[in-house]
């Protein structure tokens, strides 16, 4: 039976607008997104299918396009209505965090991080600049692609710092494997920025891998220049 059949309280549309976004259940959500079924199944029946096939929404969001994408009843525009709608969560999140709060701990740090950069399908480096009170001054995406000496640029990372009056960093990048362990690459180059940030006396705080569900720290590791 079509979703438009069905009684009003139980269509996905209908439910969020009368009792509130909160009332969801993850597959109704991505029902909202698909808007359409295909023959013989509903937009919901689809993303229960999704969800139960990846096994969790993160795992769902976070998987390749050109696989998502031939799923049956996807395809490129709800695959891009999907996306758009992920996107905006993260940057809704990134303005709900306002300058000035305080990143003095991993726990913290990495809790900011996990929700701008674990559900990017590729690699991507960022910085979280800070003053000398651990008082977030601003997050920036600086980077995408693999992670190694040629696609990072200290000295970028050095004029960002400055700019911003930066008295200390905390690196980060994602492995969309979901595996956190650090590269001999990631090592290398945050060496590398480590004594080109030091040349203008702002310290590297940490460096933290994003992976799914775990992360990883350098500053834990006891990895980090003294």
């Amino acid at each position: 039976m079509p979703i438009t059949d069905w009684p009003q309280e139980d269509r996905p549309r209908e439910k969020l607008l009368n009792k509130g976004e909160q009332a969801l259940t993850d597959a109704e959500l991505i029902a909202i997104f698909l808007k359409t079924g295909i023959r013989g199944k509903t937009a919901l029946d689809i993303a229960k299918a999704l969800l139960s096939e990846y096994g969790s929404l993160k795992k769902l969001l976070a998987a390749p396009p050109q696989v998502l994408m031939q799923k049956p009843g996807v395809g490129l525009a709800k695959y891009a209505a999907l996306k758009a709608a992920l996107e905006l969560g993260r940057r809704y999140q990134s303005e709900s965090i306002p300058t000035g709060t305080i990143l003095d701990s991993t726990r913290r740090a990495q809790q900011f991080l996990a929700d701008r950069l674990r559900h990017h399908a590729n690699e991507v480096f960022a910085c979280l600049f800070l003053d000398t009170r651990f008082r977030l001054i601003c997050f920036e995406e600086l980077f995408q692609g693999t992670i190694h000496s040629a696609t990072i640029y200290p000295r970028e990372i050095v004029r960002r710092g400055l700019t911003h009056n930066a008295a200390k960093v905390i690196l980060a990048h994602n492995h969309p494997s979901g595996h956190p362990a650090p590269s001999l690459a990631d090592k290398e180059i945050t060496q590398l920025i480590q004594q080109a940030l030091a040349m203008v006396d702002i310290a590297v705080v940490d460096h933290v891998i994003i992976g799914n569900p775990d992360n990883f720290s350098f500053a834990d590791a006891g990895m980090l220049l003294d």
